[in-house]
C-alpha cells in the first residue's frame, strides 16, 4: 500500500516504496511474496536468468542446457495482463553483467542481444518500465548508442531508467578520498549521445558515504524517477534491534519523497518465498519499508494552496501582457488571497502619510492617492485601512483599464459606502488626463522578472500627474537572475520542436530544479523617474561561480526573480534568500537555453542579457492577411520590449530571443 498521502483525499499524492527481487521463474509468486504479504507496491524483477548468454547457444559442446532458462521467467499465458501492466506494478530489471562497451567481442555481443531480447520482451508485457543496468568503464557509446536506438523506436513508449550510483559504498571509501568518483560524469555522457531524450531516466543508486550537500542538490534537477536503497545503508539500534538510516540518508530521502520519486528497496540477502512470507508474522523487509514510512510521516503536510499547485510545478506558463490582454477574473482572486502582500503594501502606504501629513495637519489635510491598475479593489482597500489607522484623509482615484474588472470594483466601493472617497476612472493611466496632481502613486504592476510587465513604461507615462516631491509606492524594483538544472521544464519546451517554444521566457512554478549558484542583481528601475531622457533600455553582463563541493553540472536556463521596495524599509521579494514564506502572488521567470550548457566545479558562467525597446514590430508577416494596410500601420505604431541572453563562458551559446522573435511585451 502507498505510503501515504499528502492532502486529503488527494490520490496522486502518495508515495510509493518498490523491492528489487532476485530472479523467479513465477512471477506469480514475485507478486504475492513482495506485493501481496510485502505491503510493497511494485516490484523491481528480472525477466532472464542471469546465466544466460546466447553464445552458449552457439556452442555445440553445450547439450544439457535447460530450456527454461531460455530465455525468459513465466510466459505471458501465465500471467494476467493486468498483473504486468496494471499501474507499474512490474519494472524489468534488465541483466546487470552486461557491458556493452567490452573490449571482449563475445561479451559485447552477448550484451546487445540480451537488451534487445529483454527490452522487447518487457515491451510485448506492455511493462511501463525497465531499469537498465549500470555503465561499465570509462566508456559507454555503444551501450548509449543501442539505448538510443531502442528509444527512438517506432513503437517505444517505455521509461528507461538509468542505474546511477550516488556517492561510495563502504568498499570504495577511503579516509584519504576527499571526493567520490562524479557519477554525473557518466549519466552526463549517455544523456548527451541519447540527444536528451525525454524517456531516458534516473534511478539513483544510494551508497553508504554520501557526497557534500550541493553535490545531493544537483540531482534535484535531473530527471531521477527512482531511488535505490541498499539494505546495507540501514543500521541497526543495540537497544530494541531497530532498523534505522543515517541522519543524512533520511534528508535524502525526505526531499526525494517530497518530490514525488518512489524508493526500492534493495540488496535481498535471502531468497523469500511466498508460503514463507504469507506464514511469518512480519515480512522479513518490513522494517526496512517501515523505516522509509516512518521518513516520509515526518514530513510537514502540505498546505491547501501547495496542494492546488501540484498540477503546476515546473508547468511553463505564458506571462502576463496586460497591454495587450486583460487579466482573467481568476488572476485578480488569486492575488487577492496573498495577504502578506496587501499587508506589506499597507505597511507601506501608511508610512508613505505619516511622512506626507504631520499629525497637527492630519484634520484637514487630504492627501490625493491614484492607484494604478486598481483590479477588482484590493489596492484600494489597502490604502484606505492605511488611512484608517493613520487617521489620515485621503481622496482616492482607482484607475483601471479592465471594464470587466470595473464592473465588481464598482460594487466593492458601492458595499462598502467609499462613494464619496474613491473614483473609479476606466481608462489606460498613460491616456488620463488626471483632474489633479497625486500626492501619492500606488500600483501592482510587477511581473516575474519585475519589470517584464512594462511596470517601467506605465509608470513614466504617470508620473507627468505626480507631484514633484510626491511619493511612488513602489520606490524600487530590481530584477535576479540565478542559473538552473530544469530537466523537467527544458523537456518540455525542447517537445514543442519550435524555436519559439525553446527560447521563450515563461512563468514557472519550479520545483524539480537545482540552483547551481547564488543569484545576482540584473536590472534596477526607480520612481518616479524624472529625467525624461533616460531609457528603459539595460544591458548586464554576470559571472556565476560553480562551487567546487558540487561537483559538474547542466544548465537548462536561468530563473528570474525580483526584489521590490514598496516605501524606505518595506519591500518584497521573490528572490530566495530574502523572500518570504507566505508570499505567493508571483511565480519565478524561467529563461531556457535552446541547447543547456555544460559547467564544472569551480569554473565561471558568463552571462548577457539585454533589455530592448524598439518602436518597430515584426509584424511583416501578417500583411497577407485581410486589411494588411491597417493591420501594418497598426503594427508600426505600437512599441515593443523584449529580452535577449546568452552564455559565453565556458561556451558559447547563440543570442536567444534575437528582435523579439519568439516573446515580447507590447506597449
Amino acid at each position: 500500500m502507498p505510503l501515504g498521502f499528502r492532502g486529503e483525499g488527494i490520490t496522486y499524492t502518495a508515495r510509493f516504496c518498490g523491492v528489487e527481487t532476485p530472479f523467479y521463474f513465477n512471477i506469480k509468486e514475485t507478486i504475492k511474496t513482495y506485493i501481496v504479504h510485502g505491503d510493497f507496491d511494485f516490484v523491481v524483477s528480472p525477466l532472464m536468468f542471469s546465466g544466460h548468454s546466447p553464445s552458449k547457444d552457439r556452442d555445440p559442446e553445450v547439450h544439457n542446457l535447460d530450456r527454461r532458462l531460455y530465455p525468459y521467467a513465466e510466459t505471458d499465458i501465465n500471467v494476467a495482463w493486468a498483473q504486468w501492466a496494471k499501474a507499474g506494478i512490474v519494472v524489468a530489471k534488465i541483466c546487470p553483467w552486461l557491458d556493452l562497451d567490452s573490449e571482449d567481442e563475445n561479451v559485447r555481443t552477448d550484451s546487445e542481444a540480451i537488451l534487445k531480447q529483454q527490452i522487447e520482451w518487457a515491451s510485448y508485457l506492455s511493462l511501463k518500465a525497465c531499469l537498465l543496468p549500470t555503465p561499465k568503464g570509462n566508456s559507454c557509446a555503444n551501450y548509449a548508442r543501442c539505448v538510443n536506438q531502442i528509444l527512438k523506436g517506432p513503437k517505444n513508449n517505455m521509461q528507461l531508467l538509468l542505474r546511477i550510483p550516488i556517492g561510495m559504498s563502504d568498499n570504495d571509501y577511503s579516509p584519504r578520498s576527499n571526493a567520490s568518483v562524479d557519477s554525473w560524469q557518466t549519466w552526463n555522457s549517455f544523456r548527451v549521445l541519447c540527444d536528451h531524450h525525454n524517456l531516458l531516466t534516473i534511478a539513483l543508486d544510494i551508497k553508504r558515504v554520501l557526497p557534500p550537500e550541493n553535490s545531493l542538490k544537483r540531482w534535484y534537477g535531473e530527471p531521477v524517477d527512482a531511488a535505490i536503497l541498499d539494505t546495507d545503508i540501514f543500521l541497526t539500534k543495540a537497544r530494541g534491534n531497530t532498523t534505522y538510516l543515517p541522519k543524512r540518508h533520511q534528508k535524502l530521502i525526505a526531499d526525494l519523497l517530497d518530490h514525488n520519486k518512489p524508493i526500492i528497496i534493495s540488496g535481498i540477502k535471502v531468497p523469500i518465498d511466498a508460503q514463507s512470507a504469507a506464514g511469518s508474522k512480519r515480512h522479513p523487509l518490513r522494517p526496512y519499508l517501515d523505516q522509509v514510512s516512518n521518513v516520509y510521516k515526518q514530513r510537514n503536510p502540505l498546505s491547501e494552496r501547495e496542494c492546488r499547485e501540484l498540477d503546476i510545478r515546473d508547468f511553463l506558463q505564458l506571462p502576463l501582457r496586460p497591454f495587450r490582454n486583460f487579466s482573467s477574473a481568476l488572476s485578480y482572486e488569486g492575488q487577492a488571497t496573498d495577504s502578506l502582500k496587501y499587508t506589506e503594501y499597507e505597511r507601506a502606504i501608511c508610512k508613505a502619510l505619516l511622512d506626507r501629513v504631520p499629525n497637527e495637519k492630519a484634520s484637514f489635510i487630504v492627501t490625493v492617492l491614484v492607484v494604478v491598475g486598481a483590479g477588482r479593489g484590493s489596492l484600494v482597500f489597502a490604502s484606505l485601512k492605511a488611512a484608517e489607522i493613520t487617521g489620515r484623509k485621503l481622496k482616492v482615484y482607482a484607475v483601471e483599464k479592465n471594464p470587466q474588472t470595473v464592473i465588481a470594483l464598482d460594487e466593492v466601493i458601492k458595499a462598502n459606502n467609499w462613494v464619496d472617497i474613491v473614483f473609479i476612472v476606466t481608462s489606460d493611466v498613460r491616456y488620463w488626463n488626471a483632474p489633479e496632481r497625486a500626492d501619492i502613486l500606488v500600483s501592482d504592476l510587477l511581473g516575474s522578472f519585475g519589470d517584464n510587465e512594462l511596470s517601467p513604461e506605465s509608470l513614466d507615462g504617470a508620473q507627468r500627474f505626480l507631484e514633484k516631491d510626491g511619493i511612488s509606492i513602489p520606490s524600487s524594483y530590481t530584477s535576479f537572475l540565478q542559473p538552473l538544472t530544469a530537466s523537467k521544464s527544458y523537456q518540455i519546451a525542447k517537445a514543442r520542436k519550435y524555436i519559439l517554444h525553446s527560447e521563450s521566457a515563461c512563468v514557472v512554478k519550479l520545483y524539480n530544479v537545482a540552483r547551481l549558484a547564488p543569484s545576482q542583481q540584473v536590472f534596477t528601475f526607480t520612481h518616479p523617474k524624472w529625467f525624461d531622457k533616460e531609457s528603459n533600455e539595460r544591458y548586464k553582463k554576470l559571472q556565476f561561480e560553480i562551487p567546487k563541493d558540487t561537483g559538474s553540472a547542466m544548465v537548462h536556463g536561468f530563473a528570474g526573480y525580483f526584489n521590490m521596495t514598496l516605501y524606505k524599509d518595506v519591500c518584497l521579494a521573490t528572490e530566495p534568500s530574502t523572500k518570504k514564506p507566505d508570499l505567493f502572488s508571483w511565480f519565478p521567470m524561467f529563461f531556457p537555453l535552446r541547447m543547456p550548457i555544460r559547467v564544472d566545479r569551480g569554473s565561471i558562467l558568463e552571462v548577457h542579457f539585454w533589455r530592448c525597446v524598439d518602436s518597430r514590430k515584426v509584424g511583416f508577416l501578417f500583411l497577407f492577411l485581410h486589411f494588411m494596410l491597417l493591420i501594418w500601420i497598426a503594427l508600426c505604431n505600437l512599441k515593443q520590449v523584449w529580452y535577449e541572453w546568452c552564455v559565453t563562458s565556458p561556451s558559447s551559446s547563440p543570442i536567444h530571443n534575437c528582435n523579439g522573435r519568439s516573446c515580447w511585451m507590447d506597449l
